[in-house]
Protein backbone atom coordinates (compact mmCIF):
# COMPACT_ATOMS: atom_id res chain seq x y z
CA UNK A 1 0.00 0.00 0.00
CA UNK A 2 1.29 3.51 -0.94
CA UNK A 3 0.63 5.83 1.45
CA UNK A 4 0.84 9.52 1.09
CA UNK A 5 1.65 12.23 3.94
CA UNK A 6 0.88 15.80 3.32
CA UNK A 7 4.50 17.18 2.17
CA UNK A 8 5.13 14.18 0.95
CA UNK A 9 6.76 13.67 -3.01
CA UNK A 10 3.46 12.88 -4.97
CA UNK A 11 0.51 13.93 -2.40
CA UNK A 12 -0.44 16.75 -4.42
CA UNK A 13 -0.02 15.05 -7.63
CA UNK A 14 -2.15 12.22 -6.43
CA UNK A 15 -5.32 14.48 -5.40
CA UNK A 16 -5.09 16.60 -8.61
CA UNK A 17 -8.12 16.05 -10.59
CA UNK A 18 -10.78 17.53 -13.16
CA UNK A 19 -12.66 19.31 -10.41
CA UNK A 20 -10.39 22.34 -8.80
CA UNK A 21 -13.42 24.34 -7.35
CA UNK A 22 -13.64 21.17 -4.05
CA UNK A 23 -10.94 22.07 -1.68
CA UNK A 24 -9.36 18.74 -0.14
CA UNK A 25 -5.98 18.22 1.77
CA UNK A 26 -6.72 15.14 3.32
CA UNK A 27 -4.94 13.44 6.57
CA UNK A 28 -3.35 10.97 4.06
CA UNK A 29 -3.52 9.38 0.37
CA UNK A 30 -3.49 5.80 -0.97
CA UNK A 31 -2.49 5.40 -4.41
CA UNK A 32 -3.83 1.96 -4.81
CA UNK A 33 -3.15 -0.14 -7.41
CA UNK A 34 -5.33 -3.11 -7.19
CA UNK A 35 -8.02 -4.25 -4.94
CA UNK A 36 -5.72 -5.57 -2.32
CA UNK A 37 -4.49 -2.30 -1.67
CA UNK A 38 -8.44 -0.86 -0.89
CA UNK A 39 -8.48 -3.38 1.39
CA UNK A 40 -5.71 -2.44 3.09
CA UNK A 41 -6.31 1.25 2.86
CA UNK A 42 -9.97 0.83 4.25
CA UNK A 43 -9.12 -1.22 7.27
CA UNK A 44 -5.70 1.31 7.90
CA UNK A 45 -8.36 4.22 7.88
CA UNK A 46 -10.68 1.66 10.44
CA UNK A 47 -7.73 1.50 12.14
CA UNK A 48 -7.39 5.05 12.97
CA UNK A 49 -10.68 6.20 12.96
CA UNK A 50 -10.51 8.41 9.76
CA UNK A 51 -13.36 8.78 7.32
CA UNK A 52 -12.65 7.37 3.84
CA UNK A 53 -13.24 8.51 0.72
CA UNK A 54 -12.60 7.80 -3.10
CA UNK A 55 -11.36 9.81 -6.42
CA UNK A 56 -10.50 8.28 -9.49
CA UNK A 57 -10.28 10.75 -12.50
CA UNK A 58 -11.64 13.85 -9.77
CA UNK A 59 -14.98 15.21 -11.88
CA UNK A 60 -17.00 13.72 -8.67
CA UNK A 61 -16.08 15.04 -5.12
CA UNK A 62 -13.02 14.43 -3.19
CA UNK A 63 -12.41 14.22 0.40
CA UNK A 64 -12.51 16.37 3.28
CA UNK A 65 -9.51 17.74 5.63
CA UNK A 66 -9.66 14.61 8.32
CA UNK A 67 -9.83 11.51 6.36
CA UNK A 68 -8.22 9.40 3.95
CA UNK A 69 -8.56 9.58 0.54
CA UNK A 70 -8.10 6.08 -1.58
CA UNK A 71 -7.06 7.87 -4.89
CA UNK A 72 -8.00 4.80 -7.88
CA UNK A 73 -6.75 6.51 -10.99
CA UNK A 74 -3.81 3.90 -11.51
CA UNK A 75 -6.46 0.76 -11.13
CA UNK A 76 -7.07 0.68 -15.15
CA UNK A 77 -8.04 -2.78 -16.19
CA UNK A 78 -11.10 -3.03 -18.88
CA UNK A 79 -12.01 -6.41 -20.31
CA UNK A 80 -14.42 -7.46 -22.90
CA UNK A 81 -16.20 -10.47 -23.03
CA UNK A 82 -17.45 -10.45 -26.12
CA UNK A 83 -19.58 -13.50 -26.15
CA UNK A 84 -21.74 -12.76 -23.05
CA UNK A 85 -21.79 -8.82 -24.61
CA UNK A 86 -20.28 -7.77 -21.01
CA UNK A 87 -17.49 -5.48 -19.59
CA UNK A 88 -15.36 -5.35 -16.77
CA UNK A 89 -14.07 -2.61 -15.06
CA UNK A 90 -11.77 -1.53 -12.49
CA UNK A 91 -12.62 0.99 -10.62
CA UNK A 92 -10.15 3.88 -12.17
CA UNK A 93 -10.65 3.55 -15.66
CA UNK A 94 -12.44 6.38 -17.71
CA UNK A 95 -15.06 5.69 -20.38
CA UNK A 96 -12.91 6.34 -23.43
CA UNK A 97 -11.37 2.92 -22.51
CA UNK A 98 -14.05 1.10 -22.48
CA UNK A 99 -15.55 2.84 -25.77
CA UNK A 100 -12.03 1.85 -27.37
CA UNK A 101 -11.87 -1.99 -26.39
CA UNK A 102 -15.84 -2.36 -26.75
CA UNK A 103 -15.61 -0.82 -30.45
CA UNK A 104 -13.25 -3.48 -31.58
CA UNK A 105 -15.93 -5.54 -31.29
CA UNK A 106 -19.14 -3.70 -32.61
CA UNK A 107 -20.28 -2.99 -29.15
CA UNK A 108 -21.00 0.33 -27.24
CA UNK A 109 -21.37 1.01 -23.61
CA UNK A 110 -24.11 2.90 -21.89
CA UNK A 111 -21.65 6.16 -21.45
CA UNK A 112 -22.29 9.81 -21.68
CA UNK A 113 -21.03 12.96 -22.96
CA UNK A 114 -17.56 12.77 -22.04
CA UNK A 115 -15.32 9.99 -22.77
CA UNK A 116 -13.32 11.27 -20.17
CA UNK A 117 -15.24 10.74 -17.07
CA UNK A 118 -14.55 7.61 -14.95
CA UNK A 119 -16.99 4.36 -15.20
CA UNK A 120 -17.87 3.65 -11.92
CA UNK A 121 -18.63 7.35 -10.33
CA UNK A 122 -20.82 7.96 -13.35
CA UNK A 123 -22.71 4.25 -13.14
CA UNK A 124 -23.06 4.59 -9.22
CA UNK A 125 -24.73 8.17 -9.96
CA UNK A 126 -27.06 6.43 -12.02
CA UNK A 127 -25.87 6.59 -15.94
CA UNK A 128 -27.21 9.08 -17.54
CA UNK A 129 -25.94 8.50 -21.22
CA UNK A 130 -25.80 9.32 -25.24
CA UNK A 131 -28.63 5.73 -25.59
CA UNK A 132 -30.64 6.97 -22.12
CA UNK A 133 -34.03 6.90 -24.22
CA UNK A 134 -33.38 3.64 -26.07
CA UNK A 135 -31.59 1.48 -23.09
CA UNK A 136 -32.07 3.86 -19.83
CA UNK A 137 -29.39 4.44 -17.09
CA UNK A 138 -25.89 3.01 -17.12
CA UNK A 139 -26.68 1.54 -13.18
CA UNK A 140 -29.55 -0.75 -14.94
CA UNK A 141 -27.36 -2.51 -16.93
CA UNK A 142 -25.00 -3.22 -14.00
CA UNK A 143 -24.76 -7.01 -13.47
CA UNK A 144 -22.18 -7.36 -10.23
CA UNK A 145 -19.91 -5.12 -8.33
CA UNK A 146 -16.62 -5.80 -6.30
CA UNK A 147 -16.49 -3.67 -3.30
CA UNK A 148 -14.50 -3.50 -0.39
CA UNK A 149 -17.14 -2.56 2.85
CA UNK A 150 -15.95 -0.61 5.69
CA UNK A 151 -15.18 -3.80 7.91
CA UNK A 152 -12.29 -4.19 5.09
CA UNK A 153 -13.69 -7.06 3.21
CA UNK A 154 -14.15 -7.43 -0.62
CA UNK A 155 -17.53 -9.08 -1.32
CA UNK A 156 -19.40 -9.25 -4.53
CA UNK A 157 -22.76 -7.21 -4.82
CA UNK A 158 -25.02 -9.04 -7.26
CA UNK A 159 -28.86 -9.14 -8.44
CA UNK A 160 -30.80 -9.60 -5.34
CA UNK A 161 -28.75 -8.60 -2.63
CA UNK A 162 -29.30 -5.31 -0.84
CA UNK A 163 -26.17 -4.19 -1.40
CA UNK A 164 -26.31 -4.22 -5.31
CA UNK A 165 -29.60 -2.72 -5.17
CA UNK A 166 -27.77 0.41 -2.88
CA UNK A 167 -25.25 0.85 -5.19
CA UNK A 168 -26.75 1.27 -8.10
CA UNK A 169 -27.85 4.82 -8.09
CA UNK A 170 -27.09 5.52 -4.09
CA UNK A 171 -23.27 6.28 -4.94
CA UNK A 172 -21.56 6.60 -1.87
CA UNK A 173 -21.57 5.70 1.86
CA UNK A 174 -21.24 1.76 1.18
CA UNK A 175 -18.30 0.86 0.33
CA UNK A 176 -15.29 1.45 -2.33
CA UNK A 177 -16.06 -0.54 -5.85
CA UNK A 178 -13.10 -2.18 -7.46
CA UNK A 179 -14.46 -3.24 -10.43
CA UNK A 180 -17.80 -3.48 -11.97
CA UNK A 181 -18.89 -5.59 -14.76
CA UNK A 182 -21.84 -4.55 -16.91
CA UNK A 183 -23.64 -5.06 -20.11
CA UNK A 184 -22.81 -4.06 -23.67
CA UNK A 185 -25.08 -2.75 -26.58
CA UNK A 186 -24.13 -3.98 -30.06
CA UNK A 187 -23.99 -0.49 -31.54
CA UNK A 188 -21.21 0.14 -34.35
CA UNK A 189 -22.37 3.99 -35.35
CA UNK A 190 -25.13 6.49 -34.32
CA UNK A 191 -26.00 9.72 -36.23
CA UNK A 192 -24.70 12.47 -33.95
CA UNK A 193 -23.40 15.67 -33.86
CA UNK A 194 -24.98 19.09 -32.64
CA UNK A 195 -26.52 22.18 -34.80
CA UNK A 196 -25.62 25.39 -33.02
CA UNK A 197 -27.36 28.60 -33.76
CA UNK A 198 -26.97 32.56 -33.22
CA UNK A 199 -27.85 34.41 -29.93
CA UNK A 200 -30.83 36.14 -31.85
CA UNK A 201 -32.36 32.54 -32.45
CA UNK A 202 -32.21 31.24 -29.19
CA UNK A 203 -36.03 31.58 -27.96
CA UNK A 204 -37.29 30.55 -31.26
CA UNK A 205 -34.96 27.00 -31.12
CA UNK A 206 -35.62 26.45 -27.40
CA UNK A 207 -39.75 26.45 -28.42
CA UNK A 208 -38.77 24.26 -31.82
CA UNK A 209 -36.42 21.91 -29.63
CA UNK A 210 -39.46 21.74 -27.55
CA UNK A 211 -42.08 20.43 -30.20
CA UNK A 212 -39.76 18.53 -32.09
CA UNK A 213 -38.27 16.20 -29.18
CA UNK A 214 -42.00 15.72 -28.04
CA UNK A 215 -42.53 13.54 -31.56
CA UNK A 216 -38.92 11.63 -30.74
CA UNK A 217 -38.87 8.47 -30.91
CA UNK A 218 -36.96 6.26 -27.85
CA UNK A 219 -34.37 5.85 -30.84
CA UNK A 220 -33.37 9.45 -30.21
CA UNK A 221 -31.48 10.95 -26.96
CA UNK A 222 -31.40 14.64 -27.24
CA UNK A 223 -30.85 18.06 -25.34
CA UNK A 224 -30.36 21.61 -26.15
CA UNK A 225 -27.73 23.05 -24.40
CA UNK A 226 -26.99 27.35 -24.07
CA UNK A 227 -23.16 28.32 -23.87
CA UNK A 228 -21.79 31.98 -23.32
CA UNK A 229 -18.30 31.31 -25.46
CA UNK A 230 -15.67 33.51 -24.40
CA UNK A 231 -14.18 36.03 -26.75
CA UNK A 232 -11.01 34.11 -26.91
CA UNK A 233 -8.85 32.82 -29.59
CA UNK A 234 -9.29 29.10 -28.74
CA UNK A 235 -13.02 29.40 -29.91
CA UNK A 236 -13.72 28.78 -33.44
CA UNK A 237 -14.75 32.21 -35.04
CA UNK A 238 -17.93 31.44 -35.72
CA UNK A 239 -18.75 30.94 -31.97
CA UNK A 240 -16.26 33.27 -30.50
CA UNK A 241 -18.30 35.80 -28.03
CA UNK A 242 -21.50 34.62 -28.89
CA UNK A 243 -24.27 32.75 -26.83
CA UNK A 244 -25.04 30.03 -28.74
CA UNK A 245 -28.05 27.71 -28.81
CA UNK A 246 -26.64 24.21 -29.49
CA UNK A 247 -29.19 21.05 -30.33
CA UNK A 248 -27.68 18.04 -29.48
CA UNK A 249 -28.29 15.10 -30.99
CA UNK A 250 -27.93 10.76 -30.88
CA UNK A 251 -30.10 9.03 -32.74
CA UNK A 252 -29.73 5.16 -33.40
CA UNK A 253 -31.78 4.99 -36.90
CA UNK A 254 -31.05 5.37 -40.76
CA UNK A 255 -33.42 8.46 -41.01
CA UNK A 256 -31.29 10.90 -39.32
CA UNK A 257 -31.26 13.74 -42.16
CA UNK A 258 -34.93 13.77 -42.17
CA UNK A 259 -35.31 13.42 -38.74
CA UNK A 260 -33.79 16.47 -37.64
CA UNK A 261 -35.06 18.75 -41.11
CA UNK A 262 -37.72 20.76 -39.03
CA UNK A 263 -34.74 21.50 -36.68
CA UNK A 264 -32.75 22.87 -39.48
CA UNK A 265 -35.41 24.99 -41.00
CA UNK A 266 -35.63 27.15 -37.89
CA UNK A 267 -32.60 29.28 -38.63
CA UNK A 268 -29.26 29.71 -40.15
CA UNK A 269 -27.29 27.38 -37.93
CA UNK A 270 -23.25 28.38 -37.26
CA UNK A 271 -22.17 25.27 -36.98
CA UNK A 272 -23.74 21.76 -38.11
CA UNK A 273 -21.82 18.70 -36.98
CA UNK A 274 -24.48 16.37 -37.75
CA UNK A 275 -23.63 12.90 -39.26
CA UNK A 276 -23.66 9.44 -38.91
CA UNK A 277 -20.32 8.55 -36.68
CA UNK A 278 -18.84 5.69 -34.75
CA UNK A 279 -19.65 5.06 -31.50
CA UNK A 280 -15.63 5.57 -30.69
CA UNK A 281 -16.17 9.17 -31.55
CA UNK A 282 -19.07 9.63 -29.44
CA UNK A 283 -17.32 12.20 -27.20
CA UNK A 284 -17.45 14.68 -30.28
CA UNK A 285 -21.24 15.61 -29.71
CA UNK A 286 -20.69 17.68 -26.93
CA UNK A 287 -16.93 18.55 -26.81
CA UNK A 288 -16.77 19.11 -23.55
CA UNK A 289 -13.75 20.56 -22.04
CA UNK A 290 -10.68 17.99 -20.54
CA UNK A 291 -8.77 20.89 -18.49
CA UNK A 292 -9.25 21.06 -15.14
CA UNK A 293 -11.26 23.75 -13.78
CA UNK A 294 -13.35 24.47 -10.97
CA UNK A 295 -17.02 24.48 -11.65
CA UNK A 296 -20.54 24.05 -9.21
CA UNK A 297 -23.84 22.63 -11.05
CA UNK A 298 -27.09 21.55 -9.65
CA UNK A 299 -30.42 20.42 -11.66
CA UNK A 300 -34.12 20.02 -11.10
CA UNK A 301 -36.41 17.41 -12.92
CA UNK A 302 -39.37 19.42 -14.27
CA UNK A 303 -42.98 18.12 -15.18
CA UNK A 304 -43.21 20.09 -18.42
CA UNK A 305 -41.42 23.03 -20.09
CA UNK A 306 -44.72 25.20 -20.49
CA UNK A 307 -43.88 28.91 -21.77
CA UNK A 308 -43.59 30.73 -18.59
CA UNK A 309 -40.70 27.95 -17.32
CA UNK A 310 -38.67 29.08 -21.37
CA UNK A 311 -39.24 32.87 -20.07
CA UNK A 312 -37.78 31.70 -16.77
CA UNK A 313 -34.42 29.77 -18.82
CA UNK A 314 -34.10 32.81 -20.86
CA UNK A 315 -34.44 35.49 -18.25
CA UNK A 316 -31.71 33.80 -16.13
CA UNK A 317 -29.46 31.64 -17.98
CA UNK A 318 -30.30 33.44 -21.62
CA UNK A 319 -28.07 35.80 -23.55
CA UNK A 320 -29.71 38.78 -22.17
CA UNK A 321 -28.55 36.97 -17.81
CA UNK A 322 -26.27 38.75 -15.79
CA UNK A 323 -24.22 35.67 -15.58
CA UNK A 324 -25.30 33.50 -17.47
CA UNK A 325 -24.50 29.48 -16.90
CA UNK A 326 -24.23 26.64 -19.38
CA UNK A 327 -27.69 25.49 -19.17
CA UNK A 328 -28.34 22.08 -20.69
CA UNK A 329 -32.57 20.72 -21.22
CA UNK A 330 -32.27 17.29 -21.77
CA UNK A 331 -35.67 15.09 -22.86
CA UNK A 332 -36.25 12.43 -20.95
CA UNK A 333 -38.78 9.86 -21.67
CA UNK A 334 -38.37 6.83 -23.83
CA UNK A 335 -36.91 3.76 -21.28
CA UNK A 336 -35.59 6.41 -18.79
CA UNK A 337 -39.73 6.38 -18.17
CA UNK A 338 -39.99 2.42 -17.45
CA UNK A 339 -39.08 0.17 -14.63
CA UNK A 340 -35.89 -1.66 -15.44
CA UNK A 341 -35.89 -5.53 -14.93
CA UNK A 342 -33.65 -5.43 -12.16
CA UNK A 343 -34.37 -1.48 -9.98
CA UNK A 344 -31.87 0.10 -8.14
CA UNK A 345 -32.36 3.59 -6.29
CA UNK A 346 -35.08 5.15 -7.40
CA UNK A 347 -35.94 8.84 -9.04
CA UNK A 348 -38.76 10.41 -10.51
CA UNK A 349 -39.62 8.24 -14.02
CA UNK A 350 -42.54 10.46 -14.72
CA UNK A 351 -40.44 13.41 -15.31
CA UNK A 352 -40.42 14.99 -18.94
CA UNK A 353 -37.17 16.83 -18.54
CA UNK A 354 -34.39 17.83 -16.43
CA UNK A 355 -32.47 21.27 -16.60
CA UNK A 356 -28.75 21.39 -15.62
CA UNK A 357 -26.98 24.81 -15.19
CA UNK A 358 -22.96 24.61 -14.47
CA UNK A 359 -20.59 27.18 -13.87
CA UNK A 360 -17.34 27.90 -13.65
CA UNK A 361 -16.84 29.17 -10.27
CA UNK A 362 -14.82 32.59 -10.23
CA UNK A 363 -12.95 34.96 -7.70
CA UNK A 364 -16.88 35.24 -5.75
CA UNK A 365 -16.22 31.26 -5.30
CA UNK A 366 -19.21 28.43 -4.66
CA UNK A 367 -21.86 31.14 -3.10
CA UNK A 368 -22.01 33.21 -5.87
CA UNK A 369 -22.66 30.61 -7.98
CA UNK A 370 -25.10 29.19 -5.60
CA UNK A 371 -27.37 32.66 -5.92
CA UNK A 372 -27.03 32.83 -9.40
CA UNK A 373 -28.53 29.14 -10.33
CA UNK A 374 -30.81 29.79 -6.92
CA UNK A 375 -32.66 32.37 -8.79
CA UNK A 376 -33.38 30.19 -12.19
CA UNK A 377 -34.42 27.24 -10.13
CA UNK A 378 -36.72 28.62 -7.64
CA UNK A 379 -38.31 30.10 -11.03
CA UNK A 380 -38.75 26.52 -12.07
CA UNK A 381 -39.88 25.53 -8.40
CA UNK A 382 -43.39 24.89 -8.95
CA UNK A 383 -43.25 22.34 -11.91
CA UNK A 384 -39.70 21.00 -10.32
CA UNK A 385 -39.83 16.70 -9.18
CA UNK A 386 -36.78 16.40 -8.14
CA UNK A 387 -33.15 16.21 -9.05
CA UNK A 388 -31.16 13.39 -10.64
CA UNK A 389 -27.85 12.27 -8.61
CA UNK A 390 -25.03 12.74 -11.64
CA UNK A 391 -25.57 16.42 -12.26
CA UNK A 392 -25.18 17.95 -8.81
CA UNK A 393 -21.36 18.93 -8.69
CA UNK A 394 -19.18 20.77 -5.89
CA UNK A 395 -21.87 19.75 -2.29
CA UNK A 396 -19.82 18.44 0.26
CA UNK A 397 -22.43 17.66 2.92
CA UNK A 398 -24.53 14.21 2.47
CA UNK A 399 -27.82 16.05 3.36
CA UNK A 400 -26.82 18.50 0.36
CA UNK A 401 -26.55 15.76 -2.47
CA UNK A 402 -29.91 13.70 -0.72
CA UNK A 403 -32.15 16.79 -1.14
CA UNK A 404 -34.59 16.08 -3.27
CA UNK A 405 -32.58 13.50 -5.08
CA UNK A 406 -34.42 10.16 -3.56
CA UNK A 407 -37.86 9.46 -3.16
CA UNK A 408 -38.65 9.03 0.80
CA UNK A 409 -39.05 5.08 0.64
CA UNK A 410 -35.01 4.87 -0.87
CA UNK A 411 -33.85 7.65 0.98
CA UNK A 412 -34.90 5.52 4.73
CA UNK A 413 -33.99 2.32 3.16
CA UNK A 414 -30.26 3.84 1.87
CA UNK A 415 -30.04 4.94 5.54
CA UNK A 416 -30.55 2.16 6.91
CA UNK A 417 -28.42 0.05 4.91
CA UNK A 418 -25.73 2.53 5.12
CA UNK A 419 -25.82 1.97 9.20
CA UNK A 420 -25.78 -2.09 8.20
CA UNK A 421 -22.94 -1.54 6.08
CA UNK A 422 -20.90 1.17 7.68
CA UNK A 423 -22.04 1.44 11.76
CA UNK A 424 -19.59 4.02 12.67
CA UNK A 425 -20.17 5.63 9.60
CA UNK A 426 -16.57 5.93 7.60
CA UNK A 427 -17.94 6.90 4.22
CA UNK A 428 -20.05 9.67 5.99
CA UNK A 429 -23.16 9.20 4.04
CA UNK A 430 -25.57 9.79 6.79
Amino acid sequence: MNLLHPGQDGYAEELAGFQTAVPTAPAAVVAAESAEDVVAAVRYAAEHRLAVAVQATGHGLTAGTDGVLISTRRMTGVEIDVAARTARVEAGARWEAVIAAAGEHGLAPLSGSSPDVGVVGYTLSGGFGLMARRYGRAADHVRALDVVTADGELRRAEPGSDLFWALRGGRAGFGVVTAIEFELLPVRELYGGSLTFDSADVPAVLRAWRTWSAAAPDTLTTSVAMIPYPDLPMVPEPLRGKHAAQVRIAYLGEDGDSLVAPLRAVAPALADTLRVLPFTESGSIAAEPRQPHGYHGTNATVSQLNDAMLDAVLEHAGPGAATPPVLIVDRLGGALARTPETPGVGWDRSAEFVVRALSVVGDDGVAAVRRAHAKLFDALAPWTTGRLLPFVYGEHAPEEVAEGVYPAADLRRLRELNRRFDPENAFRAR
